[in-house]
């Protein structure tokens, strides 16, 4: 009984957070579904993006994890270092995205929770913005608002299962049209990038 509750309540939970999208298909290619949606309040579109990836939490969670290797599967990242460690699976650290000429690097101070419960039967990953923990770079651009959370399960041994949501806002002087352009992307090569990540 209570294990059906709280699986009961983790779905409630997930559809009541994904109930204030509108969400429509952009991008659709070797297995990563890409979506958009517009965001209350804000001009810059959210993300989402489905797939079924060949790995496991352990494999996923590494690659997560592993910040000195950020640059090899996120795009257009140039570097990433830690900032505080409250646990292996509770880190906070520092991200700079390369941005083309004559536009500004953009950089983001990221908070990042990793849970998973008991059994394992799903793996729930949120990352959310604190600006103040880490000096503004001369030159950067910081990023004032970012949001993402995953939720990943294991349909068989062999492969995950992901639901992945990001809202960000890249400030600067980035008209959001042009930002929403390219928006799909980013998380399609990014996605593509941890796949082979993963059959590693």
């Amino acid at each position: 009984m209570f294990r059906l509750s709280f699986l009961a309540l983790s779905f409630l939970l997930i559809n009541n957070c994904q109930g204030q999208y509108n969400w429509k298909l952009e991008k659709d290619k070797n297995g990563i579904k890409v979506y958009l949606s517009d965001v209350a309040g804000s001009g810059f579109k959210a993300v989402r993006v489905e797939c079924t990836l060949k790995g496991t939490y352990a494999k996923l969670i590494n690659i997560l994890t592993d910040l000195s290797h950020f640059s090899s599967w996120i795009y257009h990242n140039k570097t990433s270092k830690l900032i505080r460690k409250n646990s292996p699976l509770d880190v906070i650290y520092y991200s700079e995205t390369n941005m083309p000429w004559p536009l500004s690097n953009r950089d983001v101070i990221i908070h990042m929770r990793i849970k998973t419960d008991s059994l394992p039967r799903f793996l729930s990953i949120s990352g959310f913005d604190e600006p103040d923990m880490f000096p503004k770079i001369p030159g950067n651009v910081r990023v004032p608002h970012y949001k993402a959370s995953w939720k990943v399960t294991m349909p068989n041994a062999q492969y995950i299962q992901v639901s992945y949501i990001l809202e960000i806002d890249p400030g600067g002087s980035i008209p959001a049209w042009i930002a929403n352009s390219f928006a799909d992307k980013g998380p399609f090569e990014t996605f593509s990038n941890i796949a082979d990540q993963l059959k590693k």
